[in-house]
């Protein structure tokens, strides 16, 4: 898992309106990246709705948010509508990003192959890794306190 100091690693995925973005399109701004098991899913829900009803906290943070699984872009695409979230939904379908950033379930819940674990990373607008928090338990959700502190220091 890429740690604190560290460059995170790059990436391009395709989002819920099926448009390439990569890490590198935030050059100069923070990140906020989550990982999530499953779209639809009621902690996932919870967490990004949580990120939803407080995007300003973030913008005025100078943060962008990209939410990360390994659902269709598609899936994606319902739950962003559905749910109103202001902010990229990627799809990691492949399941490259989610290895890269060691935040994967070989296997997950009725033997589902191949997701992605509840994660949280910030990076700054240089590219490092300010802050990681792997959960190993899905129905935990990341500390948003600590990201949030996080990306006060980096003002």
């Amino acid at each position: 898992m890429p740690t604190v100091g560290q460059k995170a690693p790059e990436f391009t995925l395709f989002n819920s309106e099926r448009q390439e973005i990569a890490l590198s399109d935030f050059a100069g701004k923070n990140v906020v990246i989550l990982f999530f098991p499953m779209a639809f899913t009621s902690v996932c829900t919870t967490e990004l709705c949580e990120m939803r009803d407080n995007i300003a906290t973030y913008t005025n943070l100078n943060a962008e948010v990209l939410a990360i699984s390994v659902d269709s872009p598609f899936t994606l695409a319902k739950f962003k509508e559905d749910q109103q979230l202001p902010f990229n939904l990627l799809s990691d379908f492949n399941k490259e990003v989610s290895q890269a950033y060691d935040t994967y379930y070989e296997t997950f819940v009725m033997n589902l192959k191949g997701v992605s674990k509840r994660s949280a990373f910030v990076i700054d607008g240089n590219g490092i890794v300010q802050y990681a928090e792997l959960l190993e338990s899905a129905g935990d959700v990341p500390s948003f306190s600590a990201i949030q502190q996080t990306l006060a220091t980096l003002q």
